[in-house]
């Protein structure tokens, strides 16, 4: 036996991400996560309630300087994000196989496809106000004005069938638009997910913009729909069951609540509905004045 084949491998250690940090679950638990074919792959943490509701604070922390930033400079950040994820293919060619059972040329697509998605939403960042906002005819001596604003913090409950392109579909559409996130990833596939965390933390990013948690899906969901700071859900990867559940106590508070209905097809034109989906609109009214004694008007 030679001194290669006596070395021990050094098997990755997942962990959450959440306010720029890789905590550990606060309870220490961790389940199993296995290959499409049942093989064993890694512990992933297993996030509890408590792990949700410091997410939200992370998250609450994080947007006034992440929708404060400008548009273009929100582009630059989800471009480098584009950047890092290339830098990481491979990894995540391999990740993506093993999670879904792909083959390597199908897995390739589906990280190229993640990989441009990310690229698009970075050129949405500065054009969607454009889209959504502008001045509005009114009968009467005011200008009148709409202009588009993130909701607040976004509960995302990730598509349990697409481990990393279905997770930038639903995810970089939040965050362009100047939301944070708080990211509750594919239970039996969250492996993509939690490595994405890394390229987010080498990125520019800042902390607290997004944060994943791995688990169950079911014991994570209800405390972030019922939370009080949350403003929005999105409930793609929910069951039709725990959807209901989720949109009843997201009632409580008003949440905008977003339940697509399946099939998704992750590979298709992803439009600007999720763009628009956790945006609010301000209107703004001003009495026109007088430029002087030409009696002209402004």
């Amino acid at each position: 036996m030679t001194q290669a084949d006596a070395r021990l491998s050094v098997l990755k250690t997942y962990k959450l991400y959440v306010g720029g940090k890789f905590p550990r679950s606060e309870s220490g638990r961790v389940y199993e996560v296995s290959d499409a074919k049942g093989r064993w792959l890694a512990n992933a943490p297993r996030s509890s309630r408590k792990d949700a509701r410091d997410a939200v604070v992370a998250a609450r922390k994080a947007v006034a300087g992440w929708s404060g930033a400008t548009a273009y400079n929100r582009g630059q950040v989800l471009y480098r994000v584009a950047e890092m994820l290339q830098g990481r293919r491979e990894q995540y060619v391999a990740e993506v196989a093993e999670a879904e059972g792909l083959s390597k040329a199908k897995s390739a697509a589906q990280v190229d496809a993640a990989i441009d998605r990310w690229v698009w939403y970075a050129g949405w960042t500065d054009k969607v106000a454009q889209v959504t906002g502008g001045g509005n005819p009114v009968a009467g001596p005011y200008f009148n004005l709409s202009a588009p604003e993130p909701t607040g913090v976004v509960a995302v409950v990730a598509p349990q069938e697409s481990a990393l392109l279905g997770l930038v579909s639903v995810l970089a559409p939040v965050i362009a638009t100047g939301n944070a996130a708080v990211v509750v990833a594919a239970e039996e596939r969250p492996l993509p997910a939690l490595s994405l965390g890394e390229v987010l933390a080498t990125s520019d990013v800042p902390g607290g913009v997004v944060n994943v948690l791995s688990g169950r899906t079911a014991e994570i969901a209800p405390t972030l729909a019922a939370h009080q700071d949350v403003n929005a859900i999105d409930l793609t990867g929910a069951d039709a069951e725990l959807a209901r559940e989720l949109e009843v106590a997201a009632a409580d508070n008003l949440k905008r609540v977003l339940r697509p209905a399946p099939p998704y097809d992750w590979t298709a034109d992803p439009g600007t509905g999720r763009l628009t989906a956790f945006l609010e609109t301000k209107t703004v009214w001003h009495p026109t004045g007088s430029l002087g004694v030409s009696g002209s008007a402004y």
